[in-house]
């Protein structure tokens, strides 16, 4: 501190002697020079201090030191602020400077020189002095040789570089060089083979046949559906990730190829795909899967999903991300879930600004195609679709459906006004709900032209009210409460669908192809359904779980000369499996030339 304030008082004594007694520094220009130094200083410190100085001491107008030193005059009055609060402001603190040298770079100098003049690249260079302990890694060997006036080398042929493991050169996929001699390898994807029971059942290669789905003489139609089909089932986050697998032959084997597509097949080929290539395989899904009942048909849940988009592409519009809470990039998705069976049975992601209100009649038309008839009852919120929709949906579809009415300034007039006399209490019959016993306002009102059932819904453990808007005259008050607060599922169901399938993990910035992404979705959700149905305890667990408790295992594919057989290795649950009678149940496959498929523990 003592220095400190030394500087301080021989620059205060230097100023007073250049502004009231330059004429002893010789000549004008001199004193013009020494003067400019206070009075227009280069260094931000100097500046701030002569500012300060020059309304403190000197006592000059904060406008006037402001527009001298090149303030605006907010910006002045806060460096007051902070001066004033500041015991021990730091205007002449010595910089001390740091090291101008680097050691680990100094001592491995020469080495690099010497190893690059013998033209070694700097890998070799990194690994050359980490033999003599003197550690540098590749990016600081390469910045030393820049540093030194050396080039990069030129690429070197693979026979031209020294021996050591280097990645291995994967076959291209091609059907025509599967094989089924007899053999045995090992795979990490054992479960996988657990669906193949289930695509043979419901003929999903005639599907993608039917929807007329490209392919090539090497990857047919239907070798490159199941490829597709079988990233999906196994919950790979981007289709580039398929790189880790390319070298598990079990991966390929399932598919019916010699190897996996690469990424760069898998971005071409779904790129091919458009909106009527998705809409005719979700058909032929949909009438495969009527056996099953999968679906109940009864009501459905609605709701539209962003994906978020990280790119540029002009192509792309703004959506809002609830997730974000702010409108980006993203492809706007539309979902439509069986509310019985708790799974997606429609998906369309080829949507366009302005064209959302109108997708709930899009998939009134799709379920009317597929089942001959339209759904009975549509749950959904209030920014699916417009009031002048929901009386269309009322007069011409007489289709019944709950929803929700945005909370307006007039609408919560109205529910403020209202006295405790108009309220009545409901009991909700869930026996697990915290708030089972909410007070409810009922009465009709008309919009667009047409009568609705209004509902002002309090204490459901909410801060505000619910308004909820139905065209269910018939239906009991409480039954409606219940049945749209179980519209959360598919919010459930959607969380799941972004942390195990992936579908906020863009990997194009094509629409399309995250249209083809959603379909598959659909359908490996519902493969994951009928699966989990057959296991005692899971026919609501979600598809993450199933994936984790009954599918992640490896095991030893053993190809015989009439059958082929997948030996799962021992896991915790596996004893599920064994009591739902998916083992040791024979399968023949088509893809395998009508070989069969044995799974056993």
């Amino acid at each position: 501190m003592r220095n400190r304030e030394r500087e301080c008082s021989i620059l205060d004594v230097c100023y007073t002697y250049v502004v009231e007694c330059g004429m002893a520094l010789g000549t004008p220009k001199a004193l013009t020079e020494c003067k400019h130094y206070f009075t227009a200083p280069d260094s931000p410190k100097q500046r701030q201090y002569e500012a300060l100085r020059a309304y403190f001491v000197e006592e000059r107008s904060s406008r006037d030191v402001a527009r001298t030193f090149g303030y605006t005059p907010g910006a002045f009055r806060v460096l007051c602020h902070h001066f004033r609060r500041e015991a021990k402001p730091d205007f002449f603190v010595a910089v001390h400077p740091g090291p101008r040298s680097q050691p680990k770079k100094n001592a491995a100098r020469d080495i690099a020189v010497s190893l690059r003049k013998s033209n070694h690249s700097v890998y070799e260079i990194s690994e050359g002095l980490k033999a003599q302990k003197i550690p540098l890694s590749p990016t600081a060997v390469r910045e030393l040789l820049r540093a030194e006036g050396f080039a990069a080398l030129p690429r070197r042929l693979d026979e031209e570089r020294p021996g050591r493991p280097r990645p291995s050169i994967q076959a291209p996929a091609d059907a025509r060089a599967f094989s089924l001699a007899p053999r045995h390898f090992l795979t990490h994807c054992g479960g996988l083979f657990l669906f193949i029971p289930e695509i043979v059942r419901l003929h999903l290669d005639e599907a993608a046949e039917a929807a007329r789905l490209p392919g090539s003489k090497m990857v047919p139609t239907g070798y490159a559906f199941r490829s597709c089909l079988a990233l999906k089932l196994w919950s790979l986050e981007r289709k580039s990730h398929v790189m880790s697998l390319v070298a598990d032959e079990g991966l390929a084997f399932f598919a019916g190829l010699n190897a996996i597509p690469k990424k760069t097949f898998l971005a071409d080929y779904s790129s091919r795909i458009g909106r009527s290539h998705t809409t005719r395989l979700l058909g032929e899904y949909h009438q495969r899967l009527m056996p099953e009942r999968l679906f109940d048909g009864d009501s459905f849940n609605l709701d539209f999903h962003s994906v978020p988009f990280h790119g540029e592409d002009e192509m792309v519009e703004k959506h809002f991300v609830s997730m974000r809470s702010r409108s980006q990039k993203s492809v706007l998705a539309f979902l439509a879930q069986d509310a019985a069976g708790h799974t997606f049975c429609y998906s369309n992601a080829d949507i366009r600004k302005g064209e959302e209100s109108e997708e709930i009649f899009r998939f009134i038309s799709f379920w009317t195609k597929a089942h001959g008839s339209p759904p009975k009852h549509l749950v959904f919120d209030s920014r699916l679709t417009t009031y002048p929709n929901l009386a269309r949906l009322d007069r011409d579809h007489e289709i019944t459906f709950i929803t929700l009415r945005r909370r307006s300034p007039a609408l919560m007039r109205e529910i403020a006004l209202l006295p405790a006399s108009a309220w009545r209490r409901v009991e909700l019959d869930v026996p697990t709900r915290r708030y089972r016993h909410p007070r409810v306002f009922e009465q009709m009102v008309k919009l667009v032209g047409r009568p609705f059932r209004q509902l002002f819904v309090l204490d459901l453990g909410h801060e505000k009210p619910t308004i909820l808007l139905t065209n269910d005259r018939a239906a009991a008050t409480p039954a409606l409460i219940t049945r749209y607060a179980q519209r959360m599922l598919i919010e459930n169901a959607l969380s799941d669908a972004v942390r195990f399938f992936h579908i906020d993990a863009l990997s194009s910035t094509v629409g399309l192809k995250v249209d083809f992404d959603m379909a598959l979705l659909v359908m490996a959700s519902g493969l994951y359904r009928l699966l989990a149905r057959r296991m005692r305890g899971y026919s609501d667990v979600q598809a993450r779980k199933v994936f984790r408790n009954l599918l992640n295992m490896p095991a030893t594919v053993i190809v015989g000369e009439d059958a082929v057989v997948v030996k799962l290795q021992k896991r915790a649950h596996l004893p599920l499996l064994v009591d739902a009678g998916v083992l040791d149940v024979p399968v023949a496959v088509p893809w395998w030339k009508g070989m069969e498929l044995r799974i056993t523990s």
